[in-house]
């Protein structure tokens, strides 16, 4: 069943994406950033809390690889949707998205920067089943990406 949130980054989400990116809850968790391609059909993009920094109640700021497909989207529509599962909810923020520049770190390279305002919120749970997860992945090289991320994060704010 889905319910309309305050507009706003919902506070389970936003303990995850303020915490330590090598925390144990942000271990292998993913957000999935949708934009639209010129053709109108939805592009999915898979970020990492090490890639998504909170800016305030209802503001993000994302860092995007520069020449992705998300990349172009984001310029030329100024819209997302970003999506992810936390606590057995699937939360889904509507976002008007601007580009705020390069973001440049030693580690992690020159990426997009991305400032976005939620615009709507929505949370989606089955009264008979609990979700238990999202999209998950495992880290290949763990130390490096870790501080790869810490440093990202860190620009973003």
């Amino acid at each position: 069943m889905s319910r309309a949130l305050d507009p706003v980054v919902p506070p389970p989400l936003r303990a995850l994406l303020d915490a330590d990116p090598g925390a144990e809850a942000a271990d292998g968790f993913t957000l999935l950033l949708l934009t639209t391609r010129a053709d109108g059909w939805p592009h999915q993009a898979m970020l990492s809390v090490g890639e998504v920094a909170c800016a305030g109640d209802d503001r993000l700021a994302l860092a995007v690889w520069p020449s992705s497909s998300s990349t172009a989207n984001l310029r030329e529509r100024g819209r997302a949707t970003l999506t992810a599962v936390v606590d057995g909810v699937s939360y889904l923020l509507r976002l008007d998205v601007r580009e705020a520049g390069e973001l440049a770190t030693p580690l992690g390279g020159t990426l997009a920067r991305f400032d976005a305002r939620v615009v709507a919120a929505v949370a989606d749970e089955a009264p008979y089943a609990r979700l238990e997860d999202g999209v998950r992945f495992t880290l290949n090289d763990r130390d490096a990406t870790l501080t790869r991320w810490r440093e990202v994060k860190e620009a973003l704010r």
